[in-house]
């Protein structure tokens, strides 16, 4: 009878609020998180088999990275962008963890990134992290963390500044924007670390250069990147 009852209730909340993909909005079974043909077919880029791709070369020249690596192409209206829409703007947390927690099985076959210490996200804002009730890329860093083993921890680098929005503006104007944003506040906990930086969406990689710099200056720090998706050139 008990059973019969939850089986209704669910059936009921099913009816109004319906357990949809976040990336194509198909009707997901029980506990699924993407649809089966989401999570076979979205676009993957095996970045993690290749020392050099298109995460590292956005940062030649730059800035000094041990390795990069992006779990899924963006692309303009598609899939991914979907998916990333979710995770950022429709308070779809989990699906960052879950995600991550793909990522780190794919990233757990490389010995560049099981060798990383400790996994860091890029931090928001205290303001915008409030607005959105979380940090997007620590969902990311902490799907990571389960699957590969390798410890998690926010608060060690922050941001100090809110800066306007990165949409339209040039390279350039990108990292003016962000370079001074970031503060290191434990060093000492990164002291001589290998640190596998997390982030959602690679883009120009003016952010993630800003977030890296800042690391870098913590003695014998050392940096690897990894985003959920990069967009395509």
């Amino acid at each position: 009878m008990m059973k019969t009852v939850q089986t209704f209730f669910e059936a009921f909340v099913q009816l109004f609020f319906p357990n949809l993909c976040p990336s194509c909005g198909q009707h997901l079974l029980n506990n699924q998180k993407l649809c089966f043909d989401c999570d076979s077919n979205l676009p993957r880029t095996n970045f993690h088999l290749q020392k050099e791709n298109s995460v590292t070369e956005k940062f030649y020249g730059r800035i000094e990275i041990e390795n990069g690596s992006a779990l899924f192409w963006f692309i303009k209206s598609g899939r991914v962008q979907q998916l990333i829409h979710q995770l950022k703007y429709r308070g779809n947390a989990d699906i960052g963890i879950h995600m991550g927690y793909l990522h780190g099985e794919i990233l757990s076959e490389s010995e560049d990134y099981r060798a990383a210490d400790l996994i860091i996200p890029v931090p928001l804002h205290p303001k915008k992290e409030k607005q959105r009730g979380y940090n997007q890329s620590d969902m990311i860093a902490q799907g990571l963390s389960q699957s590969m083993t390798i410890p998690w921890q926010r608060d060690i680098i922050v941001r100090t500044e809110y800066t306007s929005s990165q949409t339209n503006k040039s390279n350039v104007e990108r990292f003016e924007n962000v370079k001074m944003a970031f503060s290191v506040i434990q060093p000492d906990l990164i002291k001589n670390k290998h640190i596998l930086l997390v982030d959602d969406v690679l883009t120009t990689g003016a952010t993630l250069e800003a977030c890296i710099s800042k690391l870098l200056e913590v003695e014998g720090c050392k940096v690897s990147v990894t985003v959920l998706a990069i967009a395509e050139s």
